[in-house]
Order: structure tokens, then sequence, then C-alpha cells
């Protein structure tokens, strides 16, 4: 650390940010370190991303995806310095006011935030697509695979149904949710957005985490928000977003609320893999706690029609997430 501490100094004194006061925010799953920078002569604030890429980091795909969204009038943060060789990146301060903690303090906004998050998506799946890798059926299955892999087998020892489930939902994702041309940014929910009101239209929702971005069914971001790992979302309210974006779209609603429950289908799948591997694997047990809501979402989309090659399957092979369950989760 104290080397990575060394290199991030050296990288802020050719910027006009050296000598500024440096303070930790919070991090994400990743091996990214992040900082608040107050600058010394004006009082302004920036966030220095540290991103080793020793640790397999790269900041490269982030800034790529910023400016896209800065150039299409989204809120990324803008870019004001950065060493791709080395892993640093200084990036404009969108704040602190993330979406869960504004409708946590203020419910009564809830709507208004959601609605603004719906139109930063119609915004962005009308913009040009740049060059951007497929979320395909095949890579979908593969992610939705690890709830055999990684949560299955860390509970019972074992992952078989395996082969059975990615033979049925690859032919599930190619029929009901193919690849359309949009940028999906695949972690679109309450922790990573901000609400900037002093801005207008979708640019009062500020973007974070977007570096994973790839090309996929517009229905993917929408259910990233609204089946929300991290906190409920009412019924009411994520049919009334669902109905938001559709007003907004060209798409035909029967046929997005199927690919809506697959792509559902798919995500919540895959969070169980990933949570339960960040658990036993890499030390972070808060995250089987949030496997309960993520298995609720799974179950209700596995009641439309467009599951039922699978929903038998998934339900008699996938162990629910009982106490004593998660707690073999949490045992390394």
């Amino acid at each position: 650390m104290a080397d990575r501490d060394a290199c991030a100094t050296m990288f802020l004194a050719g910027t006009d940010w050296a000598g500024a006061t440096r303070g930790p925010l919070a991090g994400d799953a990743s091996n990214r370190r992040y900082e608040r920078l107050r600058h010394p002569g004006t009082g302004e604030t920036a966030v220095l991303m540290d991103a080793p890429p020793e640790k397999g980091e790269d900041i490269r795909p982030f800034t790529r995806i910023a400016r896209h969204l800065c150039k299409i009038g989204l809120s990324a943060p803008r870019i004001l310095a950065e060493d791709a060789e080395h892993g640093f990146l200084l990036i404009e301060d969108l704040g602190d006011d993330l979406y869960a903690r504004v409708v946590r303090a203020t419910p009564e906004r809830e709507t208004l935030l959601y609605e603004a998050a719906i139109d930063v998506l119609l915004t962005l799946h009308k913009a040009p697509l740049p060059a951007l890798d497929a979320y395909d059926a095949a890579l979908m299955t593969d992610l939705a695979a690890l709830a055999y892999s990684k949560y299955r087998d860390g509970i019972e020892g074992r992952a078989d149904g395996e082969d059975r489930f990615r033979s049925l939902f690859l032919d599930i994702c190619a029929k009901h949710a193919p690849e359309e041309p949009v940028l999906i940014q695949r972690d679109y929910h309450a922790e990573n957005l901000l609400w900037l009101p002093d801005r207008d239209g979708p640019a009062r929702v500020g973007l974070l985490d977007f570096q994973d971005a790839m090309a996929g069914h517009p229905a993917y971001d929408l259910v990233s928000l609204l089946q929300d790992a991290r906190r409920d979302v009412s019924p009411e309210l994520q049919e009334a977003m669902i109905a938001r974006y559709l007003s907004g779209s060209s798409q035909q609603p029967d046929a997005f609320r199927a690919a809506y429950a697959v792509l559902g289908t798919q995500r919540n799948l895959r969070i169980l893999g990933v949570f339960a591997r960040l658990g036993r694997e890499f030390g972070k047990p808060h995250y089987i706690d949030l496997i309960p809501r993520v298995w609720n979402h799974l179950m209700q989309d596995l009641d439309h029609p467009a599951l039922a090659p699978v929903a038998d399957l998934l339900r008699d092979t996938l162990p629910a997430p009982t106490p004593d369950n998660l707690k073999c989760l949490k045992t390394t």
C-alpha cells in the first residue's frame, strides 16, 4: 500500500491537484481504491481512483465509457487526469447523494428519482452504440451457471444439474433476450446512482461503476435497477417504471416483459454465484446477507411462462437460502 501511496502522490504531482488533502472513500467489490481530494487553492473536490494493474485492474474501459456517456449528455464523472500504465485516474466528484441514501432520508422522492433513472436508460438506448463486446446468450448462460458452481457447490459440495440447465437456458436466452444494439452498464442500481438535482433532465442522475459495459438487451439495466440486490423496490414502483420505459421506447410490451423475466433470472442466478464466491473465497460475508432478497427476485422471475423450461429444474436443484445454508457460505 505504501508503494501505491507514493505512486499516487507522484501522479498527482503532475496535475493541478498536487498538494491536495486526501481522505478515503468507500470502495466496492473490486481491487480499486478511492480517495476524495480537496484542492488547496479553490476548495473544490475530486476523486482519485487507484486501480492496480498488477491486480488485474484497467482504467481504460472506465475512461472510454465515461467519455461516451458525457458526450450523449449524461452525468458520468468527467476525466480530469489519467495514467493508464500505473492505474491512476482523477475524476469529477459527483458527491455523496447516492440514490439509496436519498430515498432512505426522503422516501417521498423515490418515484421522482426512479423516473429520472428510467429517463437515463431511454436516452442511453437511443444513442449510437460504441464498440463493445456482446452480452450474448452463451455468456449469459456461463454467468448464470455460477449459481451451481459457486452457490450450490458452496452449500452442498456439488453442482450436478448444471449441464442440463445450461442446455435449456441457452435456448431461452437466445429466444427471449437476444442481443440488441444498446449499451448495458450491468451494475445500474441505487448504490451506483447519484442524485444531482441542480442539473436538468437525465443529467440529474450521476453514473458510477459502468466500466464493465457491454452490448446487450435494453431490459438488462432495468432489471438491475428494479430487482435491486441491496434494497427493496415495491411491485407497484417496479411496474410503474417498466410502464414508463415502454411508453418512451419502441419495445413490444409482451416480448419486453418476457425478456425482463429472463434477464432477471440470468442476473439473479449470476449474483447468487458471485455473492457466494465473495463470501467464501474473498472473506466478504456481508454479501451473503443479501442473498435472500436475490433469491426472492429469482423465484418471482421463474413464474413467467418464458422460464417454464427451467423453472422446476432450478427450484428442485438449487438450495434455498436458509440460515444454515447461508452459514455454509460464510465458512471459508
